[in-house]
């Protein structure tokens, strides 16, 4: 499942008016074989497939940060989201090592010194597998309520839950908690 979101994300006419201001859609991925995630298809510039070997490594960098791929002759920096959200790493997965599934998210970053001023960053996120989009309804996603005991390191990065059901809640991405967990000075997002 290859797909360009730039499109779709961004013609609200193709949803039926009614519907636009109750629903939303979400990617919906793997981070690791028994953890699903969900990331606001409004953050999704890309899904794409790159061939092992494809992502050069760049010394001294931190260990989530895979490193650098030839994006549309653009220089996209390729970090491991399952490492990053303290799940399993990429490498320690049993899925499919001849191919890596990654998401490119665009997000207008807010530049610390000025956050009136907002930059375009794009950062590729190395996942485990691509499910569907979902369709959700406003009221279905809940914030993420922490307490002061909790050492969740993805709850860091999450905007909610979407409770599906009555058993079951999917956790979803906020991609710019994401870019600024990467410092500024570490690679260059922009």
């Amino acid at each position: 499942m290859e797909a360009d979101f730039s499109s779709s994300a961004k013609n609200p006419s193709s949803i039926p008016q009614e519907k636009s201001e109750e629903r939303k859609q979400y990617l919906k991925f793997n981070l690791a074989p028994n953890t699903t995630i969900m990331l606001p298809i409004a953050q999704l510039t890309e899904v794409m497939t790159i061939p092992l070997g494809q992502i050069v490594p760049i010394p001294h960098m931190k260990p989530e940060v895979m490193g650098v791929y030839n994006w549309r002759g653009e220089i996209l920096w390729m970090v491991d989201l399952g490492k990053i959200v303290g799940l399993l790493p990429w490498y320690e997965q049993t899925t499919n090592k001849a191919n890596y599934k990654a998401i490119v998210i665009n997000i207008d970053k807010r530049v610390k010194e000025n956050y009136s001023k907002a930059i375009k960053a794009k950062l590729g996120l190395v996942v485990s597998r691509v499910q569907d989009i979902k369709w959700c309804e406003e009221k279905s996603i809940h914030q993420l309520k922490r307490s002061p005991q909790e050492n969740n390191k993805l709850n860091t990065f999450l905007q909610g839950y979407w409770l599906k059901s009555e058993s079951e809640k999917i956790p979803i991405l906020d991609g710019e908690k994401l870019l600024n967990y990467l410092p500024s000075g570490s690679i260059d997002i922009n």
